[in-house]
């Protein structure tokens, strides 16, 4: 089952094929370069566990979960647990399992609609694109949704979102370039309450971790969700560019610390061999990953499964 602001929905029944074409990159650029390692070593000594750790770094699982699994294997194999390098795989597989699961929390559920997500990110990161993605995987569930375009300061962003409503059949609620976010938040929450729509799903500006205008407005925008909807927003979601790697990880920390960020989107799974990076903002963040973008059609927008998804790396 898939979890929802509104409960659990039926499991896509072709998830597990799909994430296996989105990781192709980072399957490549991981598991295939440890099975290459492995095959023909026996012992486990430090030139292999050398070799292990600058690949498992390469693939941006980062620095302190690289030393964690290499901790854990030098002590099962002091301990005698552990002697042949080929069951190295399955020892990594369970451990990169175990972060995941560890930041993995349940969404909140909504009793009385609307749901409100709040959709954070920097310029580029593919933060208007997921939002349509999202609309048409709501309106396949059979949910109203309502975009609102509180990117305010970008030119084409008003546009763009526009441009995405017409693909999904999905209204938007609009001021000029240059209004209040906070304003037509307001003005698309009451639409909202009054149409009784499922989901407001609110593109906010390209913000720029560094910049601290664009923070306090967007706390500003929390606040103006919260007094028209009570607990809301219900999700803060920050969309990471995962072709990025350390870099992402970095944005996701001062999104964090700034944002109230609930979950993760990570786009462009498929356009990179670091996809890794899941792991890394698992292990320092404990966020959880909500979906991963695998493609350019509206389509293309998966629920984060992390035994699919690690399943997808190790399994042919």
């Amino acid at each position: 089952m898939i979890q929802t602001l509104f409960g659990a929905v039926e499991q896509e029944p072709s998830l597990l094929e799909r994430l296996k074409s989105g990781v192709q990159k980072t399957r490549a650029g991981l598991v295939t370069r440890l099975e290459d390692m492995l095959q023909g070593a026996k012992q486990i000594d430090a030139d292999l566990l050398d070799e292990l750790e600058f690949t498992l770094i390469s693939s941006d699982i980062g620095v302190r979960t690289t030393a964690e699994i290499l901790d854990r294997i030098r002590e099962r194999v002091d301990r005698r647990l552990v002697g042949d390098a080929a069951e190295l795989e399955g020892l990594i597989r369970e451990h990169l399992l175990e972060i995941l699961q560890a930041s993995e929390r349940p969404m909140p559920r909504v009793a009385e609609p609307p749901a409100v997500i709040l959709v954070v990110g920097v310029n580029g990161s593919g933060k208007t694109t997921t939002i349509g993605k999202l609309a048409h995987r709501f309106r396949g569930e059979q949910r109203s949704v309502l975009l609102c375009a509180a990117d305010t300061f970008r030119a084409a962003a008003i546009e763009q979102l526009e441009i995405w409503g017409e693909r999904t059949g999905t209204d938007v609620i609009r001021q000029k370039q240059g209004a209040d976010p906070s304003a037509v938040l307001y003005d698309a929450l009451q639409a909202a309450r009054a149409r009784k729509t499922d989901y407001v799903i609110v593109d906010t500006a390209g913000r720029l971790q560094t910049k601290t205008n664009l923070m306090a407005e967007l706390e500003k925008m929390r606040r103006t969700a919260a007094r028209v909807i009570p607990d809301a927003p219900h999700e803060v979601l920050l969309v990471l560019d995962a072709t990025t790697g350390q870099n992402g990880l970095e944005q996701a920390r001062k999104f964090t610390e700034t944002s109230g960020v609930t979950g993760i989107v990570l786009a462009k799974l498929d356009g990179t061999a670091k996809g890794g990076i899941v792991i890394a903002i698992a292990r320092e963040l404990n966020i959880p990953i909500r979906y991963v973008g695998i493609g350019e059609k509206a389509d293309d927008l998966l629920p984060f499964d992390a035994e699919k998804f690690i399943a997808s790396l190790f399994e042919k």
